[in-house]
This record gives structure tokens, sequence and C-alpha cells, in this order.
């Protein structure tokens, strides 16, 4: 699946700039393989336009903002959070501007910290997080990176068991329990609810983020899958830890996504401080970000194709696609899919 071809994809909201980054002025974004401008209107909200002017195509990103305005810092034309041109400056002062002078806008809402931005108009709300309204749990800010991944790619390794032996044998991994515990899965009109108990080690470096000394631990999983790259990820640990995971795998370009990830806790900072959740959580990241990094960011969604092999552990992934591949077509499109490039066999040494 080349994901910024599948037009479906461009009806869903995905989380872009930070809202703190806003004020400092408006801030370029690479959604769905198009530049897009971020910044805050006259109420402090967030908007978001195609980033170039509709005068001699500067990015309005290199602009500025001026009472909830974005300014082209080309030759000044001024837009509202609509998209609409409101001032000329080489006109007279007070001249009324065309209606049909405009750049693109596109749907922008501020949520969990981010701005969040859909291209086109969404097939669903944004997903709901109780726990960022309750006095009982902090939010913690974590990770905004670029990964050289497709974001299904991401998101199935969520819901892998089968990796943590492998790829986390440095950190929370079993080896020597390469059979993964089975998910209870749900399907949901959202995606679907996933539970598993899991055996983990825990390394005195984590025993403040699982609240346990012991050698090792178990993790109550009860995750979610939120069509079509957003995911939660929580995680209960005997001592009653609540440590929850949110993120969005934002495509950018084919083969590139955005990382945003922030965390829900139900204890405090004399606890566990935030630089150390941070730092495990980062660690633990790495090691996925390293292993999807070297996937086929194509990956095929029609599992028809055989395009690639699947085990009972791959179930989550396999819902994924399936689910993905029902909802383009019921959108009237279907899959877009370069296919796996052809790998000359090796030459036989002479």
């Amino acid at each position: 699946m080349l994901t910024t071809k599948q037009k479906t994809l461009r009806k869903f909201w995905y989380a872009t700039v930070k809202l703190e980054d806003l004020k400092a002025g408006p801030q370029p974004f690479r959604l769905m393989g198009e530049d897009i401008v971020v910044f805050l209107d006259a109420d402090g909200r967030p908007a978001a336009l195609a980033d170039r002017c509709c005068h001699r195509t500067a990015k309005l990103s290199k602009g500025w903002c001026d009472n909830g305005h974005i300014v082209c810092g080309y030759h000044g034309w001024t837009y509202d959070r609509d998209g609409r041109c409101v001032r000329i400056p080489q006109y007279p002062e007070g001249s009324p501007v065309s209606g049909n002078i405009a750049v693109p806008a596109y749907r922008c809402q501020p949520r969990y910290g981010y701005a969040w931005v859909a291209l086109d108009e969404p097939l669903t709300d944004l997903f709901d997080i109780p726990e960022d309204s309750d006095p009982a749990f902090r939010r913690i800010d974590q990770f905004y990176e670029d990964w050289a991944c497709a974001p299904i790619r991401m998101m199935e390794n969520s819901f892998d068991n089968a990796h943590f032996s492998f790829v986390h044998k440095a950190t929370f991994g079993q080896y020597d329990q390469p059979k993964p515990e089975k998910y209870e899965m749900k399907e949901t009109d959202y995606g679907f609810y996933a539970e598993s108990v899991v055996p983990i080690l825990n390394p005195p470096v984590a025993h403040q983020v699982t609240g346990s000394t012991d050698p090792t631990t178990r993790r109550h999983m009860r995750n979610h899958w939120y069509l079509p790259f957003s995911r939660r990820l929580d995680m209960e640990y005997p001592s009653g830890i609540r440590h929850i995971i949110f993120n969005c795998a934002t495509p950018m370009e084919d083969g590139r996504i955005k990382l945003v990830q922030w965390l829900y806790r139900n204890d405090t900072e004399a606890d566990c401080p935030t630089a150390k959740l941070i730092e495990w959580d980062a660690v633990i990241t790495a090691e996925d970000k390293d292993i999807l990094e070297a996937t086929d960011p194509d990956a095929c969604i029609d599992i028809s194709r055989r395009a690639e092999n699947h085990m009972p552990s791959d179930r989550g992934g396999v819902i994924m696609r399936r689910r993905l591949l029902e909802l383009f077509r019921q959108q009237g499109e279907d899959e877009v899919y370069g296919g796996m490039p052809a790998r000359p066999l090796p030459q036989a040494a002479e």
C-alpha cells in the first residue's frame, strides 16, 4: 500500500504540530504528501492551510501571524483561517479583495497537545481519552520523531507480542520464551480492542517504571487500535501502576511517518520522574524503530496477493489489513500497491 496514494486516508484526523510550537509562529508540516502550514488564529485555535501563497507560490510558513491571520513573507498577502485572502498591501487601504482569491484550507482542531488535521471531510470523530481530563493521571509528552517506515508497520508492531523476545531482548523481552501470549481481540466500529497478560523482564532500571523490584513482572495489556494509524497501549502492572501510551503514526510520505507519542500515568513525579519514563520508553521505541526502518514501506494489505506470509500472532496486523481494504472498497477505491522490487539471486562464485 502506497499510503499517500490512498484517497480514503485523507478522511481521517492526524496529529501534526505541537500546539506549544505554534506560539512561535506558523509551522510547516508534510501530510500525506502535501505541504501544509499550521498557525494560531485570533482565538488561539490552530488552523491549517496549503503552504503556498496563491500570488507567487511562496511558502506561507516563511511568513508570520498578524491578529490571527497568516501573512505571506514575499508580498504580504494575508489569509484568514479559512484560506481567504483578506488583504493585499499593494492595493489601497480598505480595498475589497475578491472572494475568489484563496488557498485551500483544511479541518483542524486542538487535542492532546497537538494540532490535528484532516485533509478531507473526516469519516469519524477523533477518539476520546478519558484520562486526559482525569486528575488522577498526568500527561507526559514523549516523542515527536521522523521514522522511515510505513504507518501500518508501526501500528501492527504495537499488537505483535511475538517480537518482544527478539527486538526487545535487551530491555524487557524474554529471549528464552519466544512463544507469544495470546491476545483476545474484539473488533469495533473504530478498529479493535485487544487484551492480553504478558510476562516481562523487570531490570533494575525499570523498577520505578513498573513499581516493582521483582526480577520479572507482568503487563495486563488492554489496547485499542483506531483506524487508520492511532493506538492506545494500556499497560497495568501488578503494582497498580497504569502506563498508557497513545501515539499516531502520521503519514508524511510513502515510507515516512511522524511518530507522535504521549503517555498517561496514575502516579506522581516523586514516584517516577518524567525523565525516567521518557528515557525508558525511548530505549524501547528505538529498538522498534531500528527494525521497522528495515521493512519494506510498501506494506501489502490485500493478503490474497500473498506478498507476505503470516502466523497466528499476526492476527492484529491481518485485521488491520482487512479492515483498511474493506474501507477503501466501500469508498470506491482499491489498494495502490507497487509490489516488492525484484531481487536478483546471488551469483555463484566462479
